[in-house]
């Protein structure tokens, strides 16, 4: 199917339209404050009509998100449809199957010495939620968590990154099909914006973004001990044994990198691979870069399954990190070239990495991939330990014990055996962050219980069992005493 042009679609109208004053904002969020009781008690079949309704605008408007994403940095039309796209069709499918169950109450066990109670825990709505998304996804990474937050039965205001505006102009044309802006609003704007978006009293905020605006986040809603979802990102390493299928796991860890020029959260940002087969994995990369996306670099560059690097601030910090990597003794084994006016980096993988340089201190977000060997299991695991926890540890081994070894050992938000990124499209997984890369999960019923508070309910019959404890005090101490004394010798 031939791409469409978004400027010359009415979706972009106004898309790059002056920012919303703080008043207007504050407008906003009253509005929609007023009508958070009504969302409120909304139903689940209510609540699944939305869904449906939000799901046959998606797929009238795939197309012009292709055609964004596209002229925005150059993302395959593939790419879209899996990791934008399809990702919110399958949420929202699962969500609609599943919503009856969830919003059901949970009857729990009553303790024997609450005889003549019952228990339950209702989920009920936090009101008026934010969500805060990135640019690298920018349509799942609105509307993943906005499935959850409608379902969960919210009022909800979005705001997409500033740097892809075509898509924006696409997003807000779907919402103003399905909703009324009094209860899911897109706001535009710039980090000013989001800046006057959290010092509003939301009943919960939803971030993907980096650790240093999450802190910046947190900050701002501490005075109101708003709840939040943070979902960030951090070094997410590859390990490699020595029984590992090195030609499976290349070509997987290849793919899993390149995707999106490697501007993703869950990107194999390094690989520790043992040392006897460091070589050989660095070969089947070569081998599996030049099948995927070209013999040689004029090809790869020509490619269209290659995607380009968001902005030139990006792109010179990604210049920056390889030439100091090359600069302090690392090897490229395939790749290297850059071009600033494409915004291109070729997939370049690195290897004889020193682990001081400044590629290895801080998330990579591009299309580069050093490669670290290690003699023992046990300093890669000690490597990996030493960094913040990551949002994703991935794990290519043939023996069972070892990655067992290697999951009780470490720590991170998931993790894939024998396979990278494929964990997050499980809507029966929670995919969040630990520590560093996040806090806080979604994706399926973790996505509904994220924007949901559980009540605790509980029902006193007519027998109260509590009553045997009820002041004066003395006569049920004697009581006790003399019973343990018979009983018990005590």
């Amino acid at each position: 199917m031939p791409e469409e042009s978004v400027e010359n679609t009415p979706v972009n109208k106004g898309s790059l339209a002056d920012a919303p004053a703080p008043a207007d904002l504050l407008c906003r969020f009253q509005r929609q404050q007023a009508r958070r009781q009504a969302v409120r008690f909304g139903n689940a079949s209510e609540r699944i009509a939305k869904l449906r309704r939000l799901k046959a605008a998606i797929l009238a408007h795939r197309d012009q998100l292709v055609a964004a994403m596209t002229q925005e940095f150059h993302k395959p039309r593939m790419e879209v449809e899996l990791s934008e796209v399809q990702l919110v069709l399958t949420e929202l499918g699962h969500t609609i199957r599943h919503l009856r169950t969830w919003m059901r109450p949970a009857r729990v066990p009553t303790p024997i010495h609450l005889l003549g109670t019952r228990s339950e825990i209702r989920c009920e709505p936090r009101g008026l939620v934010l969500i805060l998304a990135a640019w690298n996804y920018p349509f799942a990474l609105l509307f993943a968590p906005l499935v959850a937050a409608i379902a969960a039965g919210n009022c909800v205001m979005l705001r997409g990154s500033e740097r892809v505006p075509l898509t924006n102009a696409v997003a807000e044309r779907i919402l103003s099909e399905c909703f009324d802006p009094d209860e899911v609003s897109m706001v535009r704007g710039d980090l000013s914006v989001a800046a006057s978006l959290v010092e509003l009293p939301f009943d919960h905020i939803f971030f993907t973004g980096t650790a240093e605006v999450a802190r910046r986040i947190m900050a701002a809603s501490a005075p109101r001990l708003t709840s939040l979802t943070l979902e960030l990102g951090g070094k997410s390493p590859v390990i490699v044994d020595e029984s590992a299928d090195i030609a499976t796991a290349a070509e997987r860890i290849t793919w899993g990198k390149f995707f999106n020029a490697g501007q993703t959260c869950v990107a194999p940002d390094y690989v520790l691979v043992h040392a006897a087969r460091a070589d050989e994995l660095c070969a089947s990369m070569r081998s599996v870069i030049k099948r995927f996306y070209g013999e040689n670099d004029s090809a790869r560059r020509g490619s269209s399954d290659l995607c380009r690097i968001i902005d030139e601030r990006n792109f010179n910090k990604l210049r920056s990190l390889l030439e100091d990597a090359v600069g302090h003794g690392a090897r490229v084994e395939i790749g290297g070239h850059v071009d600033a006016d494409e915004r291109y980096i070729a997939p370049t993988v690195l290897s004889c990495v020193p682990a001081d340089c400044a590629i290895m201190q801080e998330e990579i977000f591009g299309p580069i991939l050093p490669v670290l060997a290690y003699q023992h299991l046990d300093e890669a695991i000690k490597f990996v330990n030493g960094q913040p926890k990551p949002l994703a540890l991935y794990v290519f081994s043939r023996r069972g014990e070892q990655a067992e070894r290697i999951l009780r050992l470490t720590s991170a938000g998931g993790t894939v055996i024998n396979n990278v990124v494929l964990h997050l499209l499980n809507p029966d997984l929670p995919f969040g962050g630990v520590g560093m890369s996040g806090m806080g999960s979604y994706h399926g019923r973790f996505g509904f219980r994220a924007f949901s508070h559980e009540r605790a309910i509980m029902m006193q019959g007519r027998f109260n069992p509590a009553s045997w404890f009820y002041p004066p005090y003395a006569r049920l101490y004697n009581g006790v005493r003399g019973w343990l004394a018979r009983h018990l010798g005590a």
